[in-house]
């Protein structure tokens, strides 16, 4: 009796425990070697918020002949911010305050909210070429950050310092599903400036190539949704030992049964 529960409960616990490869695998229905298919895709454009920071550099020559940064070091009070990027290199950014506005040296006040970067950059192209000839305005995104939870290997707030990150490059980051995540179903949260918008990812689905939300915006939120094995997995030595201590009962009264009964 008692070997033969033994046996079930092996046999159960292999049958939950098991994950097969496709399970573990990413896009597994891509095409095979050698064929070819294509994905149209559509990077979003950002628009920029309030609290955003923004690096900024304009660049002319200056009477000397030499081409100076006309922004560079400028650091005004209640205007700016530090940021560490790539290689621990300090850059000057410029806050978008609550009103949405830039204020910044020379130019003044620049409406920023609402705008996409390059129309942002346009903007102040535009305004300082009224006090520098022949000046190249530049503007960057310091503040693409995202989060990335639950079953990864190194879970935490991650900074985006290029143009665009897809949601496989940021799990990346993040070490990968580890191997209690379920790679089909990825929540993505996504705070708007009106509310929150989620989308729910397939990453072992080519359809994920095409999806909406498979460019990340700033502040996204990607959640690794767990396993059904992980809680089992957890709460087995519980079930272990309950489990051991009624079989064990059960041994005990069924030889005291056998042993009075005689």
């Amino acid at each position: 009796m008692r070997t033969r529960i033994i046996l079930i409960l092996s046999a159960f616990c292999l049958v939950n425990a098991c994950t097969s490869e496709k399970k573990l695998a990413y896009l597994n229905n891509l095409p095979k070697t050698g064929e070819e298919q294509r994905f149209t895709m559509s990077p979003p454009e950002y628009k920029i918020q309030a609290r955003d920071v923004l690096y900024i550099t304009v660049k002319a020559m200056d009477p000397d002949g030499k081409i100076t940064d006309f922004l560079g070091g400028a650091n005004t009070a209640g205007s700016s911010s530090f940021a560490i990027g790539g290689g621990s290199s300090f850059l000057i950014g410029y806050t978008v305050n609550k009103e949405g506005n830039l204020i910044l040296p020379v130019a003044g006040v620049i409406k920023a909210e609402g705008k996409t970067l390059d129309e942002t950059r346009i903007a102040l192209q535009n305004e300082f070429n009224k006090s520098y000839k022949n000046a190249t305005v530049d503007c960057k995104l310091l503040s693409f950050k995202y989060t990335v939870i639950g079953e990864v290997k190194a879970p935490g707030t991650f900074y985006n310092y290029s143009d665009y990150l897809t949601v496989l490059e940021a799990i990346g980051q993040a070490g990968g599903v580890d191997d209690y995540g379920r790679r089909d179903n990825i929540l993505i949260v996504r705070p708007l400036e009106k509310g929150t918008k989620t989308f729910t990812l397939n990453l072992q689905d080519k359809n994920i190539l095409t999806s909406e939300a498979y460019f990340l915006m700033p502040n996204d939120v990607i959640i690794v949704q767990p396993q059904k094995q992980k809680l089992f997995n957890i709460n087995f030595p519980v079930f272990s030992a309950v489990l051991t201590t009624i079989t064990g009962v059960l041994t005990t009264t069924l030889l005291l049964i056998n042993y009075f009964g005689k």
